[in-house]
C-alpha cells in the first residue's frame, strides 16, 4: 500500500466524500471554465486539509449543471451537429469534472508537501431498465429558467420541466435506483493501494445489462449520493461524508421555525422521510443515501457544508447519522 507520513497518524480515518454541486459551480454563476476552476481549487484545498490531517479519502461529485449545459449545447447546435444521448453527455461531464478535480487535487496536495497519488476513473452504474423512475422523471439537471423560457424549451424539445426549490424551472429526467457500479472492484483496489480515487461522477454513467450480458447506455441521471453510498460500503470507510450547501440538516427547512439537527438515527430518518421533511431532489436523497450506508455498515454518515467539514468530523457541527 502507498505509505505516507502524516502529522496526525492517530486521527487517520477512511472517508468517502460526496461533493455537492456548489463545490464546482455556484447557483449564480454562468459556468465558465474560470469560474469552475476557481471553485474546484477552493474545494480541493479543503479536501487536502483532510489528507494533511492523516485521513484517506475517496471522492465523488455531482454533475447536474454541467450535464444540463452539455445537453443544451447539443440542442442549440442540432442543425449542424448530431445530438448525443444523456448517458454520453453524462460521460462527457464526468470526464471534464474529473479532470479538474484530479489536477487541482494534485496541486493542492503538492503545495502541502503531500505525495499522494490521485486518479479520476470514468465510471458506469448499472440500473434496472424496468425501474419505475423511467415513467416518473424527477431529477433536475441544467440551468434554472423562468416560466416563459421553460414553456418554450418544453415545446421545442419535448422536455419535462418542473419548478425546482422556488428558484425557477428546470428540466427533469429519470433517476433510477443504482444497482451496482461496473468498475467497483477497480475503485476498491486503487483505494486500498492508497490512491485518492475520484469516481462515480454524477452517480455514474447510467447503463443496463442486456440479456446477452453486454452493457448499453440509457437516458437517465443517477443520484450521486445513492451511488456513493454503495461505494462507501464497498470501501469499508469509517465515515460517509456528504458535503452540501448547508451546515446541517434541518426540520421545517426554510420556515421561521426550522430546527437544525446535530444527530439523526436510522429510525428517525425513516420517520422524517415519511413526514416529507426533506425536499425531493435536494436533501431527501442525501438522507436516504446516509441511511442506506449506516444501515449496511453500522458506521456513521455526516452531512455538512464543505467549509465546515473538518469541524464536522470532530463532532463540532454538521448532522451525524448513526445506527441508533
Amino acid at each position: 500500500m502507498w505509505m505516507i507520513k502524516h502529522k496526525h497518524d492517530f486521527l487517520k480515518l477512511k472517508i468517502l466524500i460526496a461533493l455537492g454541486g456548489n463545490a464546482i459551480l455556484k447557483p449564480e454563476e454562468k459556468g465558465t471554465e474560470k469560474e469552475q476552476l476557481f471553485n474546484v481549487h477552493a474545494t480541493t484545498d479543503e479536501l487536502a486539509n483532510l489528507v494533511d490531517q492523516g485521513h484517506h479519502i475517496s471522492v465523488t461529485h455531482g454533475n447536474g449543471p454541467q450535464v444540463g449545459t452539455i445537453v443544451r449545447l447539443y440542442e442549440l447546435a442540432k442543425r449542424s451537429l448530431p445530438p448525443m444521448p444523456l448517458d454520453v453527455c453524462g460521460a462527457q461531464s464526468q470526464g471534464m469534472i474529473g479532470y479538474l478535480l484530479q489536477q487541482c487535487m494534485d496541486n493542492s496536495l503538492k503545495r502541502r508537501g503531500l505525495n499522494v497519488p490521485t486518479v479520476s476513473l470514468l465510471t458506469q452504474t448499472i440500473v434496472d431498465e424496468s425501474d419505475p423512475a423511467f415513467d416518473r422523471p424527477s431529477k433536475p439537471i441544467g440551468s434554472f429558467y423562468n416560466k416563459r423560457k421553460a414553456q418554450q424549451l418544453k415545446a421545442e424539445n419535448g422536455w419535462r420541466i418542473e419548478k425546482d426549490s422556488n428558484r425557477g424551472y428546470r428540466r427533469v429526467v429519470a433517476s433510477p435506483n443504482p444497482k451496482t457500479v461496473v468498475e467497483a472492484m477497480t475503485i476498491k483496489k486503487l483505494f486500498d493501494l492508497g490512491y485518492i480515487v475520484i469516481h462515480s461522477g454524477g452517480g455514474g454513467i447510467p447503463v443496463v445489462r442486456t440479456r446477452n450480458g453486454s452493457l448499453r447506455g440509457v437516458e437517465a441521471v443517477i443520484d450521486k449520493d445513492l451511488t456513493a453510498s454503495m461505494i462507501a460500503s464497498l470501501l469499508h470507510v469509517d465515515v460517509f461524508l456528504i458535503l452540501t450547501d448547508v451546515e446541517k440538516v434541518y426540520l421545517n427547512y426554510g420556515s421561521t421555525d426550522q430546527i437544525g439537527l446535530d444527530k439523526l438515527t436510522v429510525p428517525e430518518c425513516v420517520t422524517y422521510q415519511k413526514e416529507g421533511q426533506f425536499a425531493t431532489g435536494s436533501m431527501a436523497p442525501k438522507i436516504e443515501a446516509a441511511r442506506r450506508f449506516v444501515l449496511s455498515s453500522k458506521r456513521k454518515a455526516v452531512i455538512t457544508s464543505l467549509d465546515t467539514a473538518l469541524l464536522a468530523l470532530k463532532g463540532e457541527t454538521g448532522t451525524v447519522i448513526t445506527y441508533n
